[in-house]
């Protein structure tokens, strides 16, 4: 007797191959799903590193299903991820700092596989990212995975709780040594193929090749420096992001960063790095995870990370609406900037995030 069905999102890559293959021997029937992106991947990228979306992957997704002996499908996404790209583009041209793969896994990754899931009559829904999950007294509580170098559970801050409650994440419990080590053994095709490194629509790793060919880079400006001096001209405020420090256009003998763009008139404002520290930044679109409401789990000093890369920095948290926080940061806080996403840690659990819509009150950061 089976444990159930569950429909679980192959990607071609290591991570995925090895969460169904785990679920399989867990007694699961296994479903594989491949959701398409539509976006035309150069061979000369697909070469030099692991996407999620091309046509080689879904041919890995493929052959991995094929070796585990599992139902196969690949989905049309293009649609939604069409909408994904606009949302990207149109952060940029606000002067924001998207996070598209946060935004995929509430929209495509979790939401999109959710209702699949729902539509083939499944059980739940699986996924190969770096977290963890434990049934909560009101539901799925989140943490971080076992690899702190390959955690996950960041970008995961805005997936629905009730398609969370729905879910399995089997190597969240798993470093990737043991992950490729499992591939290996088991005689997955995939087992040392590269993990992916960049945007999915971004093949090349310049997100500024990808706006200047689907829009352009926004409105041309100057680069104004920290006494009101202008440095240089640039051809879009499009193409820098706050805390950006290379590519900037002019010579400096110092260090200089962006600390600020004027999306109207196109200018942008550099500095030295002490005037990116940041004290505070307001939160919307706000979410819990396996909390009750009535409880404050933002009581005392927490840990909010703002970016994916592994850590955090201690901070305040308070609650300002019913899905609004006020983070006031404690420690140093580097460009913090609109756009990002915003998740808020109790040790290794996220206990909830949500999109920071402004900041402010440069501060000075440490040297």
């Amino acid at each position: 007797m089976t444990r159930g069905t569950v429909v679980t999102a192959l990607s071609g890559g290591v991570d995925s191959s090895v969460a169904a293959l785990l679920l399989q021997q867990e007694g699961w029937d296994v479903v594989g799903v491949f959701l398409r992106n539509g976006v035309e991947t150069p061979r000369s990228a697909c070469s030099l590193k692991q996407g999620c979306c091309s046509a080689e992957d879904a041919l890995d997704a493929s052959q991995v299903a094929d070796r585990l002996g599992i139902p196969f499908h690949s989905v049309d996404m293009e649609s939604e991820f069409t909408r994904i790209q606009q949302e990207f583009r149109d952060a940029y041209s606000k002067g924001h700092t998207p996070n598209p793969c946060a935004s995929c896994n509430r929209d495509i990754k979790f939401g999109a596989l959710a209702k699949l899931a729902d539509a083939m009559g499944a059980d739940c829904l699986a996924t190969g990212h770096y977290a963890r999950l434990r049934a909560g007294a009101n539901g799925m509580k989140l943490f971080r995975g076992v690899d702190r170098k390959k955690d996950q559970s960041y970008v995961l801050f805005p997936v629905a709780p009730e398609v969370l409650d729905k879910c399995l994440l089997p190597i969240g419990n798993l470093k990737k040594s043991e992950v490729r080590k499992i591939a290996e053994e088991t005689g997955l095709p995939v087992f040392s193929k590269p993990d992916s490194q960049e945007i999915c629509f971004v093949p090349s790793g310049d997100y500024r090749d990808y706006l200047e060919k689907n829009g352009g880079l926004g409105v041309p400006g100057r680069i104004i420096g920290p006494d009101g001096e202008e440095l240089a001209r640039h051809s879009g405020h499009m193409g820098f992001t706050r805390g950006q420090r290379r590519g900037l256009g002019f010579a400096s003998t110092r260090p200089m960063y962006v600390i600020d763009i004027d999306p109207a008139s196109g200018d942008v404002f550099v500095g030295p790095r002490q005037a990116t520290g940041t004290a505070w930044a307001e939160v919307d679109g706000f979410q819990t995870f396996g909390e009750s409401h009535s409880a404050n789990p933002f009581a005392g000093e927490v840990e909010v990370q703002f970016r994916s890369a592994p850590g955090g920095t201690p901070a305040r948290v308070e609650q300002t609406a019913a899905s609004a926080v006020r983070v006031q940061f404690l420690g140093p806080a580097e460009s913090v900037n609109p756009g990002q996403g915003l998740a808020v840690y109790l040790g290794d659990q996220l206990v909830g995030g949500g999109w920071i819509r402004k900041a402010g009150h440069h501060v000075p950061f440490p040297a």
